[in-house]
């Protein structure tokens, strides 16, 4: 048989991937009250591939953006909202800061809510491997355990 008429072997693949494989997690984004921006898109999902550091069992991330309209009195705060979905939990943050001027930078509320979402991932994370102590139950004494000895006067 020549090879060209010899049959294709299938090779199967590894199913354990190689050190220099990079899972990147693939967000929902949705823009709610403003035009999506790719520049923002961008920073969402390298925020996103950060995250990824710190608990690479993430399942599936979903991030809102929402800008509400524009008040008389005060600026455009930009409302951010991220699920993040973990085996055995989902991680809700909604960060809105409605008096806070810092908030107006779209950027700047997206760095703040994904810093909260760190601070539970990391959690998460502990409390998984089991790096977070349990304490002992605390022993707790029955009036009928107490004995009056002779020691104790009434009177």
């Amino acid at each position: 048989m020549a090879p060209a008429d010899r049959p294709t072997q299938h090779v199967p693949q590894s199913p354990i991937p190689d050190a220099s494989f990079s899972m990147t997690l693939a967000p929902q984004i949705t823009f709610r009250h403003l035009e999506p921006s790719p520049a923002m898109e961008g920073r969402i999902r390298a925020l996103v591939a950060r995250l990824e550091r710190f608990s690479p069992s993430i399942l599936r991330c979903r991030v809102t953006v929402q800008a509400p309209p524009a008040h008389h009195r005060q600026g455009r705060v930009f409302e951010i909202g991220i699920d993040v979905d973990v085996p055995d939990r989902q991680i809700c943050v909604r960060h809105s800061h409605p008096y806070s001027q810092a908030h107006e930078d779209a950027y700047v509320a997206l760095r703040d809510a994904f810093r909260a979402v760190r601070r539970q991932l990391q959690d998460y994370e502990r409390r998984h491997r089991g790096d977070v102590k349990a304490h002992a139950p605390q022993a707790q004494a029955r009036a009928d355990e107490f004995d009056a000895g002779p020691d104790s006067r009434t009177g």
